[in-house]
């Protein structure tokens, strides 16, 4: 069975509000810090002038996060096309295992020199699709 790639990310209190919960910025801090470390296992043949660049990301709010929990960000790929291709973090109370929130983004393979995109490399595409849900 395929699982996802998967990080821990502890909550430090500089993240949270005056709510007491984590702030809802922070919840991107923690799916920026999985899908670097995503790319960089998936396609570490990435240089500075062709990586990729997020075009879009959309987060759902499921449930509170505090100070000193670990959270788990579980990160699929739901779609992948010819330039770009979409994930899905899964932010998961580590004690509980319930979803705290869901944020899908939008990755597009880029070329920094000449400002566009370019198709998605054949290894890259493979390495892609082992995370295909």
């Amino acid at each position: 069975m395929r699982t996802p790639h998967e990080i821990n990310v502890y909550i430090r209190f500089c993240e949270t509000d005056a709510a007491g919960h984590v702030n809802n910025t922070s919840h991107f801090l923690y799916f920026e810090e999985a899908r670097t470390k995503f790319f960089k296992e998936l396609y570490p043949e990435r240089n500075s002038s062709i990586s990729f660049i997020l075009a879009s990301i959309k987060c759902d709010y499921l449930q509170q996060a505090y100070a000193g929990q670990t959270l788990i960000v579980a990160t699929d790929v739901i779609r992948v096309g010819f330039k770009s291709f979409t994930i899905r973090h899964t932010l998961i109370n580590n004690e509980t295992g319930s979803t705290i929130a869901t944020a899908d983004a939008v990755t597009v393979w880029f070329n920094y020199t000449e400002q566009k995109s370019v198709p998605i490399p054949e290894k890259l595409r493979l390495n892609l699709e082992k995370f295909l849900v």
